[in-house]
């Protein structure tokens, strides 16, 4: 029996959330749930001890049940060339990973995922030979004797894993992988025995699900992550699901761990904007079909929605992967009572998912140590060797440099010209569907107040202010640059910061210069519907063309509903660029299609190679296309790039004695490019894990 955590506060606001439940095999401490989520650190046998302090973090954090990454059962499932496979060799070095969770009084299950059709290798096997959208590679049909070795495999594999001591499997069903392709008629056309009709396309799963329980005994855990929505056109009806919901539990599956959407789907299921718990209903209606634990997930970060879940009766277990990188500790601050203090997640995607599409490890933008907790290490330093440090400047990077420094030992105080904390952060959250960046902005204000660091609002320090410290951190941050354009009269001329700021309007007819991130935010900002549909579940589920599985094969339209009044705001709105590359070209892997899908829903005209002229009466001249043109509009929203702020980085060294104050700039202020908060953070981490 699992030890549950110490709670002098916290069951009161989470009685559910932190609640041991048992699962038939064992009991976990909570109900939180690590879901699978690859992080880089699986595909390489060295790095096994890696792999053990990032999951070993999160057992100490208290996480109840951990999944790992996706381990294919043989060749043809890898997900790259040299991707995880859960063979002898590799499965050999991870009992450092399941000694070090299990040292914590943590639970974990290897997870087993054949890629596929999704592979990318000239190997990849699936239900039919094709390609998919995610990968260059045509895969092969798996023969007769191809698909039983392959549930031949995933018995073996899941017998090493409980060798290695993982506490149980689970089956990747879920988000278009192998399993998921046998299932849906979009991708399986098959006469034999494991096509021909939903019965035999849920043959595969149930055979796998069968072998692998009496390859890992009657001690181990069994999950399958079973999709409830595929999200794509000629997918799974609810019926089928259902069908093979209770299929599963027949063959021995403890717990249903639930999935939403193909990775090739069309529509978002886990970015930003996609509303908090969006996909519960479908959970629910799982949850009254079996009597084995649910597992709900996607877009559940925060603690209180998660409880909420869990009281209503929609689910057993709540998955959290991407705020258990954010916050490790989730758990044990929620039973200390220190729920203010989670980090949180804001969902972007920007360090976690697209580093590992791109085939790099996983990190995270507000918490840069996820996936390098051997290497980032924050040394608490004694009170006789604490430093002085002031940092000036209280943007992402400055806060997290601030924060870090405290939270080693060192004493520090931080700068902010202005009234409020966040800087351009603190913008972002004002564009729709970015609502959860001001959650991130209340967690560092909590977390600052308790490492005790004194915060000087309104106030703008000069050299000589700062000559009393041993650091002084510079995250001064950025200033938006000012383009050359002749104007006489016109449209008003003015900058991104000015109208998130509020301190300017755009009038009807807008052209915005500039069509980097900012550039789309902005557009977005000026047409997104009020109030925000990531704020109204059933409104973004309509925008997006949801609908039920059984109204419609995978459970979105053929076309997405076009609503004639969703409270868009009526705007004629121009995106600029001088560049002939696509709009947005520097946006998120996981989530540029995302923003170029709501700027096309919008309406939003887009222009590239285009060079400017002037602003008169007529509007603005350009060149597009080698032809000159002119468009009427009435408001030029400037987002061309923005310009580093370090001015004090050279008073400082006029003005300084000997070798004291140490200046060391930081973010924006090193850096102006494409607002990179990920770097920015990071950096603020490394030097204050230096000092």
């Amino acid at each position: 029996m699992s030890t549950p955590l110490p709670h002098p506060t916290g069951p009161r606001s989470f009685p559910t959330l932190l609640s041991p439940l048992d699962l038939g095999r064992f009991e976990v401490r909570n109900r939180i749930v690590m879901g699978s989520m690859h992080v880089g650190l699986e595909d390489k046998a060295s790095d096994a001890t890696k792999l053990a302090a990032y999951l070993g973090e999160r057992a100490r954090g208290g996480v109840g049940l951990i999944v790992t990454g996706g381990f294919s059962p043989d060749r043809t499932g890898r997900l790259t060339p040299r991707g995880a496979q859960a063979d002898e060799h590799t499965l050999r070095g991870h009992e450092v990973i399941t000694r070090e969770v299990h040292e914590a009084d943590g639970r974990i299950l290897l997870q087993l995922l054949h890629a596929g059709r999704y592979a990318f290798h000239p190997l990849a096997a699936s239900s039919r030979r094709g390609k998919s959208p995610l990968s260059p590679f045509r895969s092969r049909r798996l023969t007769r004797r191809g698909v039983t070795r392959t549930i031949e495999h995933f018995a073996e594999a899941s017998r090493l894993a409980i060798e290695a001591g993982y506490d149980g499997v689970e089956i990747m069903g879920s988000e278009g992988y192998l399993l998921n392709q046998f299932l849906a008629p979009a991708t399986n056309r098959r006469r034999d025995r494991w096509g021909r009709g939903a019965e035999g396309r849920r043959a595969l799963p149930l055979a796998i699900a069968g072998a692998v329980r009496e390859a890992i005994g009657e001690d181990a855990l069994l999950s399958y992550r079973i999709s409830l929505l595929d999200l794509v056109p000629d997918g799974q009806t609810w019926a089928e699901t259902a069908t093979l919901a209770r299929g599963l539990t027949e063959k021995g599956v403890d717990v249903l761990s639930t999935g939403i959407g193909w990775h090739e789907s069309r529509v978002p299921t886990i970015v930003t904007s996609v509303p908090r718990a969006a996909w519960t209903e479908q959970t629910s209606r799982l949850r009254e079909l079996v009597d084995v634990p649910v597992v709900a997930s996607n877009r559940i970060h925060d603690p209180s929605v998660a409880e909420q879940i869990l009281a209503d009766g929609q689910a057993d277990l709540i998955s959290m992967a991407r705020p258990l990188l954010a916050d490790p500790h989730l758990p044990a601050k929620l039973a200390d009572g220190r729920a203010a203090q989670v980090v949180a997640c804001i969902s972007c995607n920007q360090a976690c998912l697209d580093k590992v599409f791109d085939g790099k490890r996983a990190s995270c933008l507000v918490n840069p140590r996820a996936g390098h907790e051997t290497e980032l290490v924050l040394t608490p330093v004694t009170q006789r060797r604490a430093r002085k440090v002031a940092v000036v400047g209280a943007g992402p990077a400055g806060l997290e440099a601030a924060l870090a420094s405290a939270e080693r030992g060192h004493v520090v105080t931080l700068y902010e010209a202005t009234g409020e904390i966040g800087g351009q952060l603190r913008l972002a959250a004002r564009i729709p569907g970015k609502e959860d960046y001001a959650q991130a902005l209340q967690s560092w204000r909590m977390r600052l107040a308790a490492a005790g660091v004194g915060i000087r609002l309104n106030t703008r320090p000069e050299a000589r202010d700062l000559l009393g410290f041993h650091d002084v951190i510079l995250a001064t941050g950025v200033t938006p640059r000012v383009i050359e354009l002749p104007a006489d009269g016109g449209p008003e001329v003015i900058s991104y910061a000015d109208l998130l700021e509020g301190r300017a309007e755009a009038g009807e007819r807008v052209a915005i210069i500039g069509a980097g991130g900012i550039g789309v935010d902005v557009a977005e900002y000026l047409t997104a519907p009020r109030p925000s549909p990531t704020l109204d579940t059933a409104a973004w589920k309509t925008h997006w063309g949801v609908v039920d599985a059984d109204q419609q094969r995978g459970g979105v339209a053929t076309r997405p509903a076009q609503v004639a009044d969703d409270g868009r705001l009526a705007r004629e709105v121009h995106l600029l660029q001088r560049k002939e590359t696509r709009i947005g070209a520097g946006l998120g892997r996981t989530t540029g299609w995302v923003h170029r899908a709501e700027l096309r829903h919008a309406g939003v005209q887009q222009h590239r190679g285009v060079t400017y002229h002037h602003v008169d009466a007529d509007g603005l001249h350009l060149t597009e296309d080698e032809q000159e043109t002119v468009l009427d509009v009435d408001t030029i929203v400037v987002c061309a790039g923005q310009v580093s702020v370090r001015d004090l980085a050279d008073e400082i060294q006029e003005v300084r004695r000997g070798r004291l104050p140490r200046v060391h700039v930081i973010g924006g202020a090193d850096v102006a490019a494409e607002l990179d908060a990920e770097r920015a953070i990071r950096q603020a981490v490394e030097v204050a894990a230096g000092l």
